[in-house]
């Protein structure tokens, strides 16, 4: 099921005025990857990236391409823990969320 366009622009909104509800996205994503929920974390990180900076910004931050972030966050995309360690660690610094940083940061 895709989500409404009322409903994206309804988390917009939010991300907008709450950084605690930024937080609670990122913080989420994150639970869920360490307890194996992958397609819930591609969900809370899409939603979090269209409510934030947009792809192009992450992407851009990531090192990797808006079309193969797109796609590995899509509904049938695999993706790999070199791209969700930028993807993360980019979300802790723009939230300032301490702790998450350490464990996301990039290899080297």
């Amino acid at each position: 099921m895709s989500l409404t366009r009322e409903f994206k622009e309804t988390v917009k909104a939010r991300a907008d005025r709450d950084p605690v509800f930024r937080q609670a996205l990122v913080a989420e994503a994150v639970t869920c990857l360490v307890g194996g929920d992958i397609a819930t974390m591609k969900v809370l990180l899409r939603d979090y990236i269209n409510a934030t900076d947009g792809f192009e910004a992450v992407a851009k931050a990531a090192g990797k391409s808006v079309k193969g972030l797109m796609r590995s966050l899509g509904p049938s995309g695999n993706p790999q823990l070199d791209t969700l360690a930028p993807i993360i660690a980019y979300a802790a610094k723009r939230e300032k969320i301490e702790g998450f940083a350490a464990i996301a940061a990039e290899p080297g």
